[in-house]
């Protein structure tokens, strides 16, 4: 019997993936194994391989088309294998045909209905006809641009948008439809987060000169100094950052789909930039780990981001993450929440001021700027402040951070 292709599901939040390229044709023989075609999602590229030894026998998803997670998008078999009628490819794409309108109905339900049996016959996506659906949307007379002119998720958003009717996704199919792979995911990713969520950015600095005196004590005292990272100032954040949430755990959540749950562990992001997009890797209860084992966490995770290394396990579960632009010289923005999580923190540019002491001397002091942008859905603005302080406070009681 033939073997379903289906779209991996590379994410919590992912919900449907891109077909980039096809590496295989229908009628290729393929090893179990082998590479078949490259999918994208808002996350990541991945390379799907072939889930068993035969011949492409059918594509289902043409290039550049969209899937959801676990649709099949081909088929491998014995070579010449009928793909049997009753696969999922085939119940998806055609929904059953609907009763012939009976003749005391009235002239409206029967052009209802008829339109109804009249669309049983057309090729469209599962997630193009829920939306369709959603928007009482008739698009038995749309022209699909999928493969066998199959309705599409684009069709019918380019549809509802000439009829001013487009859903809240709609803004997200005009910056993404002129991009591809990772950034196409990227933007329908962000816009979704924005119009989801109340989002509202706190910011204020943080005086780090107790946090900068600790860590040079700490390294002219250890021997050999320490090469982990476990004394780098985004490891030292990321440890204050653990702490605030286990005092605070009601920002240790996910909100998704009206449902808010809170988390025992955190799952600290660290957003890390590439040329062609950003991402997010998670590391797995942080709140667990000492500094050392933090910082080679830390190390490992963001060296793989840029080799292209990590797997689709490194990118689920995240609680909360943290991205810093001060490497860019920039001191306060406003960084979009990366949905289902509910909170994340801007780091800015350590600089250098002065300030009056208790005794009012002029002294130098290094202060960091933190931009702290929260789901006002779920967190007060108060609760935020004070979740802000706490990492604020951590920071300056340095010695907390290692108990």
């Amino acid at each position: 019997m033939a073997t379903e292709i289906l779209i991996p599901k590379l994410g919590l939040t992912m919900t449907e993936g891109t077909v980039d390229v096809w590496d295989k044709a229908v009628g290729d023989q393929v090893a179990s194994g082998e590479l078949l075609c490259t999918i994208s999602s808002e996350k990541l590229t991945y390379d799907v391989e072939a889930p068993a030894a035969g011949y492409l026998l059918k594509i289902c998803v043409a290039e550049g088309e969209d899937a959801p997670v676990k649709a099949p998008i081909g088929f491998i078999g014995a070579e010449n294998e009928a793909i049997p009628e009753t696969t999922a490819a085939t119940t998806e794409a055609a929904p059953p045909a609907t009763a012939a309108p009976a003749p005391e109905q009235t002239i409206a339900q029967s052009q209802s209905e008829a339109a109804v049996a009249a669309t049983s016959r057309i090729l469209i996506t599962p997630l193009a006809r829920k939306i369709a659906a959603d928007h009482q949307l008739d698009y038995a007379q749309l022209k699909g641009t999928g493969g066998n002119q199959r309705i599409t998720k684009r069709d019918i958003l380019a549809a509802l948008a000439q009829k001013d009717l487009a859903p809240a996704e709609t803004p997200a199919a005009a910056p993404a439809a002129g991009l591809s792979g990772m950034r196409q995911q990227i933007a329908r990713h962000m816009l979704t987060s924005l119009q989801t969520t109340a989002q509202l950015t706190l910011q204020r600095k943080v005086d780090l000169t107790a946090l900068l005196a600790f860590k040079a004590d700490l390294k002219a005292k250890i021997t050999p100094p320490p090469a982990d990272g476990q004394l780098s100032l985004t490891t030292l954040l990321a440890r204050a950052v653990c702490l605030a949430l286990q005092a605070t755990p009601e920002m240790n959540a996910n909100y998704q789909d009206g449902q808010y749950t809170k988390i025992a562990d955190v799952n600290l992001g660290i957003a890390v930039g590439l040329d062609n997009g950003l991402i997010v890797p998670v590391i797995q209860k942080a709140q667990t780990m000492t500094l050392t084992q933090l910082g080679q966490q830390l190390k490992a995770k963001i060296a793989a981001a840029q080799n292209g290394t990590l797997t689709a396990a490194d990118y689920h579960g995240g609680t909360f993450t943290i991205t810093n632009l001060g490497h860019e010289n920039i001191e306060y923005f406003t960084p979009v929440l990366n949905t289902p999580e509910i909170g994340i923190l801007g780091v800015g540019a350590l600089a250098q001021t002065l300030k009056l002491s208790e005794n009012n001397d002029v002294v130098a002091a290094s202060e960091l700027p933190l931009s702290f942008t929260f789901d006002h859905q779920i967190i007060d603005g108060q609760q935020a402040a004070q979740f802000l302080d706490r990492i604020a406070v951590n920071l300056q009681n340095p010695y907390q951070l290692i108990l």
